[in-house]
């Protein structure tokens, strides 16, 4: 199916005459439809070539060699090919191309040159020469005595797109959608274009090494939405579906090559903008507004629309809009890369919806302002699914009190669909929780509830039970360190097991301390668990089955209670066991070990200048 059958803001003001169903499908490629109306914004319908219906019926057989028919004639390089190929590029260098962009445009036209050299050969088969030429209107010239090269540039310039149609064909477009856009360029000087095109594909395209980043975000933003929309993102998914159904994902967006023929069939104004007074100034505004300029695609691909928005009358309104929202001039450059949609007017619209809902729940705005600012999607949610969302953190013992630290904490949280929440907590229940521990968890650790069942917590689970801990030991190791979960099995809990055991503990003896005190294992290895080791090894030097028993040593500070009560113990020589020694509050160490009922507090230096 051609690209253009898919609806769009051009496509839908096109119509094809009844006529057209009787011609064969390779006729389709040279008939451009009239538009309904002449409200593109724009665009102008005069200017440019046109096809004259009383030569209509002629080209259906001159015409039948077009590349888009259902059985093409094979096409193979030979000496014809090379021949039209010059012509092509005799007559783009007439219309003003240089000798290298001529060479190229020439060289990824086939599509293009197959339909002149089709056509040539038909009017020699035919005899049709003469009528051509008296339908075409041109001079009486004898086609027979001309050289097979000169008959095809003629037949390229007869065309009247001025070199448009092989430069669309040559950025990657079919030759269908190619005559289509050619029409709304025909007011374009070919050397103009040329440079145009260059330089939107630079500013789309910089290969800055975040291509994945921009697809995934892309499909992130598609997924997360769920309001009425505006025709701007209308477009925008228009655009996004086109890529899917070529390529099965979006992850290709921000690659040239797949991206760009579907960038300017969906948005063909993208080569009517002016380079100096619109697309220059609008690469400056954003690098004005904290975008580095190798980010700027990442934006631009995400959102297309914004391409066309007037600076003063558009961009800087909205981005005002974003400042009265709690976004800080330094944060907007980061909020338009993590959702560019934000500066749509259906997204902006939503913001007031969004803190009337949590106004209701006695959520203040500066809370809703610093969800949205960590998890901008948060705009595209309607207010039906965060209802959902919220009266299910409500069953789960949620109030509206601790409603504020849940979604400051964790406001992707509010993006789950319910179902992949309730996936969640029947995964909890599987684990070994009730109702009310799950609620105390969610508290604490609510961002456990917006991570994937599959892929980030099974899994973790998976691996505490294959390294030693036991199903029974397991919910009291997540309910003393929920964050457990969350943490990254290669890049930190395996260097902490590994670590323990590399001091010589036995696997056992570091599970039996795992159960024991599971935040161990989110304790850095440099800055916490050496320094504390090393003192009770060299210094303390007391045996390894000591920090088994009792492994919330590592939870106490080095120099403010491990060492003070250490040395005050030494001085008077006083053994006794870990626990004993810091699981007591100071009134109690000092009673017991100092014969005092608190602990003596060195006085701070006097202030200069005398007390205060």
């Amino acid at each position: 199916m051609c690209a253009w059958a898919h609806p769009s803001p051009i496509a839908s003001r096109l119509r094809i005459p009844p006529s057209i169903d009787r011609l064969p499908s390779a006729s389709l490629a040279f008939f451009i439809p009239s538009p309904v109306s002449s409200s593109l914004p724009r665009i102008s319908w005069r200017s440019g070539f046109s096809l004259n219906p009383r030569r209509f019926r002629k080209l259906r057989i001159w015409f039948s060699a077009a590349s888009n028919g259902p059985n093409p004639p094979a096409f193979v390089e030979g000496p014809a090919v090379d021949e039209a190929r010059e012509a092509v590029m005799e007559m783009l260098q007439e219309f003003g191309a240089s000798e290298g962009d001529s060479t190229v445009i020439a060289s990824n036209s086939p599509k293009y040159i197959e339909m002149l050299v089709g056509n040539v050969r038909e009017l020699d088969e035919h005899g049709l020469w003469s009528s051509w030429n008296a339908e075409m209107e041109e001079e009486r010239v004898d086609f027979i005595s001309l050289s097979f090269k000169k008959n095809v540039y003629r037949m390229a310039k007869s065309k009247g797109d001025g070199g448009i149609l092989p430069l669309l064909e040559s950025i990657g477009l079919k030759l269908s959608s190619a005559m289509l856009i050619a029409r709304y360029l025909s007011s374009e000087r070919l050397p103009e274009l040329i440079e145009k095109v260059k330089f939107v594909k630079e500013m789309l395209f910089s290969n800055s090494g975040y291509e994945v980043v921009v697809g995934r975000n892309a499909k992130r933003m598609m997924m997360h939405l769920s309001i009425f929309i505006d025709e701007d993102i209308q477009s925008t998914l228009s655009f996004f579906e086109k890529m899917e159904a070529r390529h099965g994902v979006l992850n290709m967006i921000a690659y040239e090559d797949a991206s760009f023929p579907y960038m300017i069939e969906s948005f063909p104004r993208l080569l009517l903008c002016s380079t100096e007074n619109h697309l220059k100034p609008l690469v400056g505004f954003l690098e004005l507004v904290g975008v580095s300029k190798a980010r700027i695609s990442a934006i631009l691909l995400s959102f297309p629309p914004i391409i066309f928005y007037d600076i003063e009358k558009e961009m800087k309104p909205r981005i005002r809009a974003l400042e009265k929202a709690g976004v800080r001039d330094k944060d907007i450059g980061r909020m338009l890369l993590k959702y560019p949609w934000i500066l749509s007017s259906s997204i902006q619209r939503n913001y007031a919806n969004i803190l009337a809902f949590f106004n209701e729940r006695k959520v203040p705005k500066s809370s809703v302002d610093l969800a949205i600012k960590s998890w901008p999607h948060l705009l595209g949610c309607s207010i039906q699914k965060l209802k959902l969302i919220v009266e299910q953190l409500n069953q789960l013992g949620v109030n509206k009190k601790m409603l504020v630290p849940v979604i400051t904490s964790s406001p992707q949280l509010l993006l789950k669909k319910p179902n992949e929440f309730l996936e969640v907590v029947s995964y909890m229940e599987e684990v070994g929780f009730d109702g009310k521990t799950i609620g105390r968890i969610l508290c604490r650790c609510p961002e456990i509830f917006a991570a994937s069942v599959d892929n980030t917590l099974r899994k973790k689970v998976k691996f505490l039970t294959d390294f030693g801990i036991s199903k029974g030991c397991l919910p009291r190791v997540i309910r003393k360190y929920p964050e457990l979960l969350l943490l990254d099995i290669n890049n930190t809990l395996m260097p902490r097991m590994r670590y323990l055991m590399g001091i010589g503990l036995s696997k056992r003896e570091v599970c039996s301390m795992i159960c024991k005190f599971s935040p161990l294992l989110g304790y850095s290895i440099e800055i916490v668990l050496n320094p504390k080791l090393e003192f009770f090894l060299s210094t303390m030097k007391k045996p390894l089955k000591e920090l088994v028993e009792y492994p919330r040593y590592f939870s106490y500070s080095l120099d403010k209670k491990i060492k003070p009560r250490f040395w005050i113990l030494k001085t008077r020589n006083v053994e006794c066991s870990l626990k004993d020694m810091l699981a007591k509050n100071d009134e109690d160490f000092a009673a017991e070990y100092m014969g005092i009922g608190r602990l003596l507090v060195v006085p701070s230096p006097v202030p200069k200048g005398g007390e205060n």
